[in-house]
């Protein structure tokens, strides 16, 4: 059966779309995970704890439906990435789901008792659930930059041949800092934005500059590793964008400084990494001068620009070998059938806009600042 959409031309589409959820879950659920990091350092009282926890109170459970999208997305449309990715990094998603699963804990436990050690307890509970994530996912991002050790063998059987702790070097640890530096001005603005003006969004103006930066100076740390690290990959030859997925498909070779290729071809790029940057200056202004808007839009379009820096550079890798080059993935080696995108697509069509309909919807009828008034008159409240 003849589709009307040509394989090659599905596995762009999907690419693009698993940056889309990604960035998504950036843009929603990346705040919510940054307020939770500076609940214990913006709010000093009860009252103005509660007020912040409120923030986000209301949507933070529709936040992370794209967390979940984007694991959806890569089980389904890139299942060798999903086989390598989550059972060789199992012990640092079993850290981020262990960290995530304080965050609905602390929302419902943390007012039950009027106790201050229990709510104490709580408060830290969501920091942990928010910095503790961020963290690993940035990890995560740079481990993808500097290539995974893992092999797939004759018949397709992967073996990961690294450790936890080897997760852990000077390149992908700048990575978590940038992750975390990136989102927690992104709560910060959001909290300029939601919050009710006083001493908690002066605090929140304070240390959203500081991580806006930290975040320009690791990213352009980052961009020099990335320039004059040994790390970047190469396919040699043409690659067959149309054919069957076989991560031994192909010649992949190590190649240091190779992730600055694709913006030597396709010039329009460089856009990614200077609406990082731009997009990071405008927070600080809007923080500096206390322009709400500006401070949120520009820490959204800072977090797009950071996160599209990465995908753009890598294409079309999306999951490198460092133990064997060769066993690289691909947009061109490690998706689903072409029959199973185009199905795949069709759906994604129906149902995705409808997602973002409603969360606008919800984002309208509750918009407006928490404040810590209506703590005593909405019994609906945290």
């Amino acid at each position: 059966m003849e589709l009307p959409i040509d394989y090659a031309t599905l596995r762009i589409i999907w690419w693009a779309l698993l940056g889309v959820l990604l960035i998504g879950f950036a843009l929603t659920d990346g705040f919510d995970m940054g307020v939770g990091a500076l609940l214990p350092f913006v709010a000093k009282t009860d009252k103005e704890r509660r007020m912040v926890i409120n923030t986000i109170g209301a949507t933070w459970e529709g936040n992370q439906v794209w967390f979940i999208l984007g694991g959806g997305a890569i089980f389904a449309a890139w299942p060798f990435v999903y086989a390598v990715s989550f059972s060789g990094f199992y012990l640092a998603m079993f850290l981020v789901l262990a960290a995530m699963i304080l965050r609905p804990v602390g929302f419902k436990y943390r007012s039950k008792r009027p106790d201050p050690r229990w709510r104490a307890f709580w408060d830290w509970a969501l920091f942990v659930g928010g910095f503790v994530p961020v963290l690993v996912f940035g990890v995560a991002v740079g481990n993808v930059l500097q290539g995974a050790p893992f092999r797939f063998d004759s018949d397709l059987r992967v073996s990961y041949l690294g450790s936890f702790l080897g997760l852990f070097t000077p390149f992908t640890l700048l990575c978590g800092l940038l992750s975390v530096s990136m989102l927690v001005l992104h709560g910060a603005g959001w909290l300029t934005v939601k919050a009710e003006r006083g001493p908690v969004v002066d605090r929140a103006r304070r240390l959203g500059e500081t991580a806006g930066l930290a975040s320009i100076v690791l990213f352009a740390a980052g961009g020099f590793f990335v320039a004059f690290g040994h790390m970047g990959f190469r396919i040699e030859g043409l690659a067959d964008a149309a054919g069957p997925s076989n991560p031994l498909r192909g010649a992949v070779v190590s190649a240091p400084g190779a992730w600055l290729d694709n913006y030597g071809r396709h010039g329009w790029m460089i856009v990614a990494p200077v609406l990082g940057f731009v997009g990071t200056v405008m927070a600080l202004l809007g923080l500096r001068y206390d322009k709400a808007p500006l401070s949120f839009g520009g820490s959204s379009l800072a977090t797009v620009g950071i996160i599209s820096t990465v995908g753009l550079s890598m294409f079309p890798f999306i999951l490198p070998s460092v133990a064997d080059p060769r066993s690289s993935l691909t947009v061109w080696n490690a998706s689903s059938s072409h029959m199973t995108l185009f199905i795949m697509l069709i759906c994604t069509a129906i149902f995705l806009p409808l997602v973002l309909l409603y969360t606008a919807w919800v984002y309208k009828v509750l918009w407006g600042r928490s404040t810590t008034d209506a703590l005593t008159t909405n019994p609906d409240l945290y």
